[in-house]
């Protein structure tokens, strides 16, 4: 019989572990998402605060459809492993900073209760940029999204992110509570901004007087967030058990980097993150831009490449010494559209990234990286591509990495994408003599200052037509 991660588990001395009190722990956070992201990364950071300055700070994990990561930490008492993977080896840390586990859609009334309970101060998210329901055009709520639709529907009974937040708030309202923060850690532009909006559009139609309460009440910080985690494999478990000695269902590769930059606005405190090395700053923005530009819009490249040419992984792409120098060229160009960054050297930044997508123990799947691009490209290829066609540069680099994008379209006839059936319409009628067109033809697409300039649809064309 295979042995399991628990807290009975006797594990090896090389293995750090949670150094405080699990028995002591009461929960102060809800978590909406319980993926790898999380686990790697907001999991990590409130580890290290709560080695550093214990409180109530435990973790309500929440997943909004799949019981099956849920059902997992429940079978190891809370607990799973991070691999952290480079050149010199590989280290382990069994992470225990969650006192509870909920799968949303079957266990909606107890999600409820924590949203109103008292002792829930921080609301967090990583549940993907699909998942917001956001309109591509209005910036609002799309009301064609499926939760977005049931929740305006049945306030109620929320399935949605979104949905959820606002009943939450919606209860502590009506028992004269104060609110709990909400802070997205989902790779947004301005996500803070982006779900204050999204609140405030569905609880506007729920009650004006709860939308005028939580503009008021409630806010929204944004976060910036950095870690490269790969998708769990057989490798990666087999991996974990070799270091841990028994079985870990939810075992995690990363690399050692990760970054998060957050906005100091609470309204109920917060754990002293600040211990595992988050950065608390007036204004988010600038770092989150150049992470989504430089890290963000180079991993979609590198991604579409890797798909062209056949090419696995991250590493694999980073292998040939011509990507490596495109990608390089990309991330000058993106660094062109930035701002000043407080307290960051963009060419050591640069560098630094190019030796992380390099990492030869990180197994990082392409295929992984290039799924919901049409959610990713707005603000990781699309805004700075404008932008530089507005400084009066061509844009060819950005026009590059959405040619290789359509060309992979066209050429797999496939993709794992919210917009796939649009998508695959478009490749398929897409005309040798212009490509772009049938994109241009999908609404909230391509934005319009990118699809009215001819020259750089045609560099777009060009590329299309090199890797198809």
């Amino acid at each position: 019989m295979t042995r399991t991660l628990s807290a009975e588990t006797q594990l090896p001395s090389n293995v750090a572990q949670p150094g405080y009190d699990r028995s002591e722990l009461r929960p102060g956070i809800l978590h909406f998402g319980l993926g790898a992201f999380h686990r790697a990364h907001q999991g990590v950071y409130t580890q290290r605060a709560l080695q550093s300055e214990f409180g109530p700070w435990g973790i309500v994990a929440v997943n909004l459809r799949s019981p099956e990561p849920v059902e997992a930490l429940a079978a190891q008492d809370g607990l799973y492993s991070i691999t952290v993977r480079d050149s010199e080896g590989d280290t382990s840390e069994v992470v225990g900073a969650t006192v509870d586990w909920l799968c949303a859609a079957t266990d909606r009334e107890r999600v409820l209760t924590y949203l109103a309970s008292p002792f829930i101060h921080v609301v967090t998210l990583t549940v993907s940029e699909k998942a917001y329901g956001l309109h591509p055009t209005t910036g609002g709520l799309d009301e064609a999204h499926p939760a977005v639709a049931n929740d305006l529907a049945n306030p109620e009974a929320p399935v949605g992110a979104i949905g959820y937040l606002v009943a939450g708030l919606a209860s502590r309202r009506e028992k004269a509570m104060r609110p709990f923060t909400i802070l997205c850690c989902d790779n947004l532009p301005s996500n803070g901004k982006v779900v204050r909006r999204l609140v405030l559009d569905m609880a506007t139609r729920r009650d004006p007087e709860l939308a005028k309460w939580i503009e008021q009440e409630v806010t929204f910080p944004s976060s910036m967030v950095d870690r490269i985690v790969p998708a769990a494999t057989d490798d990666t478990r087999n991996r974990a058990k070799s270091l841990l000695g028994v079985h870990d269902a939810l075992a995690l590769d990363t690399e050692p980097f990760m970054q998060w930059v957050i906005e100091d606005e609470f309204v109920s405190g917060r754990p002293a993150w600040e211990a595992g090395g988050a950065l608390f700053v007036e204004n988010v923005e600038p770092y989150e831009k150049m992470k989504l530009r430089l890290l963000n819009g180079s991993h979609t490249m590198i991604a579409h490449l890797g798909l062209l040419k056949g090419l696995e992984c991250v590493r694999d792409v980073m292998a040939v010494p011509e990507f490596v120098a495109m990608t390089r060229d990309h991330m000058r160009a993106a660094a062109a559209t930035l701002d000043p960054v407080p307290g960051i050297d963009l060419d050591h930044y640069m560098d630094q990234l190019l030796d992380r997508f390099s990492n030869r123990a990180i197994a990082h799947r392409n295929i992984q990286i290039a799924m919901d691009s049409s959610q990713k490209l707005p603000q990781r290829i699309f805004s700075p591509a404008k932008d530089a066609l507005a400084a009066g540069s061509d844009g060819k680099s950005f026009a590059r990495v959405v040619g290789l994008w359509i060309a992979a379209l066209i050429r797999f006839k496939d993709c794992n994408d919210p917009r796939r059936d649009e998508l695959l319409a478009a490749a398929q009628t897409a005309n040798p003599q212009d490509y772009t067109a049938s994109f241009v033809a999908i609404d909230g697409l391509i934005p319009p200052s990118l699809a009215q300039s001819r020259a750089w649809r045609d560099l777009v064309n060009a590329e299309v037509a090199k890797w198809r």
